[in-house]
């Protein structure tokens, strides 16, 4: 390795892209006195909700725990099932896991690593409860015939949304339309809280559920007890959560999501350059773009890489990423190769075969909104180097 290389920063595969203004209104919120749920998280939930054109966006403490909140608030208990997808995050299938359900598995297509609605209506038996698909890497899933065949065998529809926010299907926000869709808003997202998650609906009774979910089951907030106009009087509805979001998150919040459009064109751009750089190269596989209308928020940019040509793994190419200083992604491992959930369903590999072959050759390359063009050139000519391309 070069001593330029050598000298060269670290260049991460993700970096949140945090204003002097986020900066400013966050010591403005400490400053405040309150710093808790109240004022700021009201405030986004009303700007998430005009952003969506949805009646209930509502704050939680990660997009786990929305998933979570949101099955229990279907009354998803043991003994359903609740089909999904094999390429996500394990927190997908680990809140149906703590639901007491049982995850349903539907391999994916092999462009888009989205589930294959095709192969969904198989799977369908009297125990199946919901359907929760994942919008991968901000590609939506293609959801007139998902929403078909929920309305067929009167299911109700979870949409992982977690790398979704600012994605369109169809001309229409996802969000703007449905049955139920959760966004995250970890730091790796294309908007954050620093941890945070939402839920979006239509549903009065099940938004009214999530409330109390979320919050110990108390019918009111701490901004409607402690604040002058509030009574220190509650009632305990349920047994609930301590998954409220607080204003110092939510006050984040309110300036990514007021930059998160210029935001999500600054990423199709770097992925379109992605694709011009990298076009034709048979070392790698790159994702393929759905014929339906839609605009792909792209949280992530995963390429697979081709080891039949190139003759190293995925995890050399990594590695050798790591050399030149450059940071990678690994999204994901198929979720049914984990020790837990073969042994707790039976899940065996070989099983969904094309999520295995995704997850053994997927790698998310540097993609963040102030990546400059000479960081981008350096992934590049990285890859050339580790590929042996002139």
């Amino acid at each position: 390795m070069s001593q330029k290389v050598e000298n060269q920063e670290f260049l991460p595969f993700v970096r949140p892209n945090i204003s002097e203004q986020t900066i400013s209104d966050v010591v403005e919120c400490l400053r405040s006195g309150w710093i808790a749920t109240g004022p700021k998280v009201q405030l986004l939930e009303q700007k998430l909700q005009d952003y969506v054109q949805a009646p209930h966006a509502q704050l939680l403490t990660s997009a786990t725990a929305a998933l979570h909140l949101a099955l229990l608030a279907l009354d998803i208990k043991p003994g359903d099932e609740v089909i999904t997808t094999p390429m996500t995050f394990v927190a997908t299938l680990n809140v149906i896991a703590l639901c007491g359900a049982k995850p349903v598995l539907v391999d994916v297509e092999p462009g888009t690593y989205n589930i294959d609605v095709n192969q969904i209506e198989a799977k369908i038996t009297p125990k199946t409860k919901v359907i929760m698909p994942v919008h991968f890497a901000g590609l939506p899933v293609d959801l007139d015939p998902l929403y078909a065949l929920a309305k067929k065998y009167n299911l109700r529809v979870i949409e992982d949304a977690a790398h979704a926010i600012g994605s369109s299907y169809k001309g229409k926000k996802i969000g703007s339309f449905g049955d139920i869709q959760v966004f995250s808003f970890h730091p790796c997202k294309n908007m954050t809280t620093a941890e945070g998650g939402c839920i979006v609906s239509r549903d009065d009774s099940f938004a009214n559920r999530i409330s109390q979910l979320r919050f110990h089951g108390i019918d009111r907030d701490a901004w409607n007890r402690y604040s002058k106009g509030g009574s220190q009087h509650f009632d305990i509805l349920m047994p609930g959560y301590k998954f409220n979001m607080s204003d110092l998150q939510a006050t984040i919040g309110c300036d990514q999501l007021a930059q998160l459009d210029a935001s999500n064109q600054r990423r199709k751009e770097i992925v379109d350059w992605y694709y011009e750089q990298l076009q034709g190269w048979d070392e790698v596989i790159l994702p393929s773009i759905s014929d339906y209308d839609h605009f792909n928020s792209w949280h992530i940019f995963a390429p697979l890489i081709n080891t039949q040509v190139c003759g190293i793994s995925r995890d050399d190419f990594m590695a050798k990423m790591k050399e030149y200083n450059i940071g990678t992604g690994l999204h994901y491992p198929a979720v049914h190769s984990f020790s837990y959930y073969q042994k707790t369903y039976g899940y065996q590999i070989g099983d969904f075969p094309t999520a295995e072959h995704i997850g053994n050759h997927v790698t998310s390359l540097p993609l963040f909104p102030n990546i400059t063009i000479e960081e981008q050139h350096r992934v590049i000519n990285a890859m050339k180097q580790i590929f042996n391309r002139k």
